[in-house]
């Protein structure tokens, strides 16, 4: 979707929106006809805003967050490849 569509679907405002990509707390896919969202961005939109809103977190801390969700997520990717290599092999 593009911005636009980004915008009118997880209820940010513009400016909101252009802090988070500064922050690089959203990271849209970059395409020759701009930057396209998906609906993993809008999920992590809502996380966002209910970070900080419902949780209080400041700036430094939804950098954190975000940060170790990150690393979660590549690590669980990690060991879902390495099950997948380990099942692969023939002992």
């Amino acid at each position: 979707m593009n911005k636009k569509e980004f915008l009118k679907s997880s209820d940010l405002r513009v400016q909101t929106l252009e802090l988070w990509l500064e922050q690089q707390w959203l990271i849209p896919e970059q395409t020759s006809k701009g930057i396209r969202f998906t609906d993993i961005d809008i999920a992590r939109a809502r996380l966002i805003h209910e970070l900080k809103n419902d949780f209080g977190a400041n700036d430094e801390g939804v950098d954190v967050i975000l940060h170790l969700m990150d690393q979660l997520h590549e690590l669980r990717r990690a060991l879902a490849q390495l099950r997948e290599d380990i099942k692969g092999r023939s002992f």
